[in-house]
């Protein structure tokens, strides 16, 4: 479980999301050891459900507005002020459409690479040594909804990381081949979509880095070169002196 603390009046949650909560449990904890390392306060809680998002995309509006409501009352009674998730999918779920959904939602939710660069700046924390060739892949999610292109890349080359950018980026990039239901649905064509993705990367860089856990589940059907962003991270991190 998280650390419970304030920050400045604050309850911060961190939810990760199901896919880190259910089946990447390395990343999760590698979430919570890196935001240990940065100071960054933070509670879990069991009783939180799905995002919804999934649901949605199904057509099952009713059931998220249920899933919604029941989240807002968990975390009313917890007195959760903040989220911290590292999936973009719920972060894209709870500031874009749970306000449509409930009327009394007004709990902000940042994305982990955000807060992580906060963190960084926080400490003073850069990476010495010789930087390592890597590329970096937008999720879907969150670059063209919710807008976060800059902050993960900084957070990299903070870390000794040095992006080789694909032509297919930002706005523009390619999506994994994943999301959707595709992956649970057509396995084939999302090896397939993932296997163009990565060939649209430099055949030098050593690591295709993304903080989407899907975008990395689904790259890595394709590439071992795949990296999830907090395995980047914290493996710099360990190793990394004021």
């Amino acid at each position: 479980m998280g650390i419970f603390g304030f920050l400045k009046g604050e309850k911060v949650l961190y939810y990760p999301g199901c896919l880190t909560k259910g089946v990447l449990k390395q990343e999760l904890e590698n979430y919570k050891e890196i935001f240990n390392r940065l100071g960054i306060d933070f509670v879990m809680l069991d009783d939180a459900v799905c995002c919804g998002l999934p649901v949605l995309n199904a057509g099952y509006k009713k059931d998220v507005k249920k899933l919604a409501e029941k989240n807002l009352k968990i975390f009313k009674d917890k007195g959760i002020t903040k989220i911290i998730s590292n999936c973009p999918s719920c972060l894209h779920t709870f500031n874009d459409v749970y306000p449509k959904l409930v009327r009394d939602w007004d709990i902000p939710c940042e994305h982990a690479t955000v807060v992580i660069l906060r963190g960084l700046k926080k400490k003073g924390l850069r990476f010495k040594g010789e930087s390592e060739v890597v590329a970096y892949h937008d999720p879907c999610h969150l670059g063209r909804y919710s807008r976060i292109y800059d902050e993960p890349r900084e957070v990299i080359e903070m870390l000794g990381g040095r992006i080789v950018e694909s032509r297919f980026n930002r706005e523009g990039a390619l999506c994994c081949g994943g999301g959707g239901g595709v992956r649970a649905n057509f396995e084939k064509l999302a090896k397939d979509i993932a296997k163009s993705r990565v060939e649209s990367f430099d055949s030098e860089v050593g690591k295709i880095i993304s903080p989407c856990g899907l975008c990395y589940a689904n790259l890595k059907s394709a590439s071992d070169k795949s990296i999830e962003f907090s395995s980047f991270v914290l493996g710099k991190l360990r190793g990394l002196k004021r």
